[in-house]
C-alpha cells in the first residue's frame, strides 16, 4: 500500500468526534443482563469495564460505549432505538470484525455503502439494532449540487471487504473505537427536526423519505430519526426495554454551557451537574463533558 493510500485509509481521529458535540455512551434497559453482557463482549468485541448484579459497562480502552441496566418491565413500544452505531477507526478494522462475525456465526441483517461510510447491521439478542461502521475521510464525502453531503444506500461488497482482513485471531475492537451516532425511531420527522435542530441546535444534514439526519460540526450525522416502522408513535412508557438514554458529549466548557442553556430552556432538568432532556417520544439524552 502506498503512503497516500495508507493516509486515506486510516484517519488520525474519528470524523464523528471532530465536532462541538458527539455521541457518548448509550444505555440500554435489558431483560437478561448476563446474556446481553456476554453478547456485547464476545460477539461485538467490547471490553467489560465494570459490572454489578444490576448493570454492566462495556467499551474500548476505558471509554464506555454501551451501558446495560437490568429491569426492563415491558417490551419496547414503536418509538425508541433503531440502532446504536459503533464507529471503527479504519476499513481494516471493519474487515477484521467482519471476519470475526463470519468465523463465529454472527448473523448480519444488512451491509451498505453509504458513500460517506461503510456499514454492517445486526441486532442483539433482545432486538436492539447495532450498526458497526467506518467513515471515509471528509475530503472523500460526495457533495450534492447545493453543497450538502450526498448519502445513499448501496450494496457493500462483503467479499472485497473480507479480503482486507488480517490473519491474526480477533482481539476485540481496537483502541480509537467510539460511538459514532445514534438512530432513533420517532413518530414524526418534522417534530424530530423541531426538537433536534430547533431546540438542541444540530444542523439538518440530509433528508431521506421518512428519515432525517442531523449533526454537529459538519459530520454526516450524529442523530437520525425515522418513521419507517413508527409513524404516529406516541411517547414511550417508563420501564420499557431498549433505549434508556444516550450521552451527548460536549467538546469543551463553552460548548457544555451553551448546550446546557438550550436543554434547560427547553424544559430539561439537571441532576448532579448533568442536564437531561427527553424528545417528544421519551428518548432521553444527557449532556456530559
Amino acid at each position: 500500500m502506498s503512503a497516500t493510500a495508507a493516509t486515506l485509509e486510516a484517519p488520525a481521529s474519528l470524523e464523528a468526534y471532530d465536532a462541538p458535540y458527539h455521541i457518548g455512551a448509550v444505555t440500554l434497559r435489558v431483560r437478561d443482563l448476563a446474556k446481553l453482557t456476554a453478547y456485547y463482549r464476545d460477539a461485538i468485541g467490547l471490553q467489560l469495564l465494570s459490572a454489578t448484579d444490576r448493570s454492566a459497562e462495556l467499551g474500548v480502552a476505558g471509554r464506555v460505549l454501551v451501558r446495560l441496566e437490568a429491569g426492563a418491565a415491558q417490551p419496547s413500544s414503536a418509538a425508541g432505538l433503531f440502532h446504536l452505531a459503533i464507529l471503527l477507526p479504519s476499513r481494516r478494522d471493519l474487515a477484521d470484525w467482519l471476519k470475526h462475525a463470519a468465523e463465529t456465526g454472527i448473523r448480519l441483517e444488512g451491509a451498505s455503502d453509504h458513500l460517506v461510510s461503510e456499514a454492517l447491521y445486526l441486532s442483539d439478542p433482545e432486538g436492539n439494532g447495532i450498526e458497526i461502521y467506518r467513515d471515509r475521510r471528509r475530503l472523500e464525502w460526495p457533495r450534492r449540487a447545493d453543497g450538502g453531503i450526498a448519502m445513499a444506500t448501496e450494496r457493500l461488497d462483503l467479499d472485497r471487504l473480507l479480503a482486507e482482513a488480517g490473519s491474526e485471531p480477533y482481539a476485540g475492537m481496537p483502541a480509537g473505537t467510539g460511538m459514532g451516532h445514534i438512530h432513533l425511531r420517532v413518530g414524526d420527522t418534522t417534530a424530530a427536526e423541531a426538537f433536534y435542530r430547533d431546540l438542541i441546535g444540530f444542523e439538518l444534514m440530509v433528508r431521506y423519505p421518512g428519515a432525517s439526519f442531523l449533526a454537529s460540526g459538519g459530520y454526516h450525522h450524529h442523530i437520525a430519526g425515522n418513521i419507517w416502522g413508527s409513524r404516529g408513535a406516541g411517547p414511550r412508557q417508563p420501564g420499557e426495554a431498549g433505549l434508556d438514554r444516550f450521552e451527548l458529549v460536549a467538546r469543551d466548557e463553552a460548548d457544555f454551557a451553551a448546550m446546557r442553556e438550550r436543554i434547560l430552556a427547553g424544559g430539561g432538568t439537571e441532576t448532579g451537574g448533568v442536564p437531561t432532556i427527553a424528545d417528544p417520544w421519551g428518548n432521553r439524552l444527557a449532556l456530559v463533558r
